[in-house]
């Protein structure tokens, strides 16, 4: 890696040691970084959603806070690594997007991550009107799946339902099986009283998840409903 840096390979053979040794967090930053290069690998979507399990079993529902930083991939690199299939059809929709194509820059996607970061902060102190707008300029620069989930649990707290559905539907469509994004889009669709579609969003992250008790403690209310 230091004489190829974000070379695919070393990155998915590291990750996979780190995964050997349960270093979790490093192996989940590696898969990760791997996705920015290229976002058609399917090991290293594999990888994330294995490490995501992991993660989340081991820390908790906080588990995103509690990992290293994840390198930004300059564009160069990106190009560098990118073959005639990155954009085939039927490619892997990558858990980020950024928007702007080509001339999306390293800049961008690094003040993406630090307004999500302030977004964080202000979630932390409990002014979630002034962490969407930080969310919001985040999401302009990068579509982001923590982005969407994070700014969907604002929508919650402050009872803007139709846009948390909104938000958790965007963080699906980048990653199909995030958990976040199904339990906060079927909190959602229970307060709009859609209690179909609420308990189908649980019982797809119970696929994922069979043991998640805020899952199953939300899908016995749903029931009751």
């Amino acid at each position: 890696l230091a004489l190829v840096p974000f070379g695919i390979k070393p990155l998915l053979r590291r990750a996979a040691a780190y995964e050997a040794l349960e270093r979790y967090q490093l192996a989940y930053v590696d898969y990760k970084t791997v996705l920015q290069v290229d976002c058609s690998i399917q090991a290293a979507h594999d990888g994330v959603n294995r490490m995501t399990k992991a993660l989340l079993e081991k820390d908790g529902v906080n588990w995103r806070q509690m990992l290293p930083p994840i390198p930004t991939v300059p564009v160069s690199a990106q190009m560098r690594w990118s073959g005639p299939s990155a954009g085939a059809p039927g490619a892997n929709t990558p858990a980020t997007a950024p928007r702007g194509g080509p001339d999306q820059t390293a800049a961008d996607t690094e003040r993406a991550r630090t307004l999500k970061e302030e977004g964080n902060e202000l979630v932390k102190k409990g002014n979630h009107k002034k962490a969407v707008e930080k969310y919001s300029e985040s999401l302009k620069l990068n579509q982001e799946c923590a982005t969407y989930t994070n700014r969907a649990l604002c929508y919650l707290t402050l009872k803007q339902y139709k846009e948390a559905e909104q938000d958790c539907t965007e963080a699906l469509r980048l990653d199909p099986k995030n958990v976040k994004a199904l339990y906060r889009r079927a909190q959602a669709l229970k307060e709009l009283k859609d209690y179909k579609s609420s308990i189908a969003d649980i019982k797809s992250l119970l696929k994922t998840e069979p043991k998640n008790t805020a899952a199953l403690r939300l899908l016995q209310e749903l029931k009751r409903a």
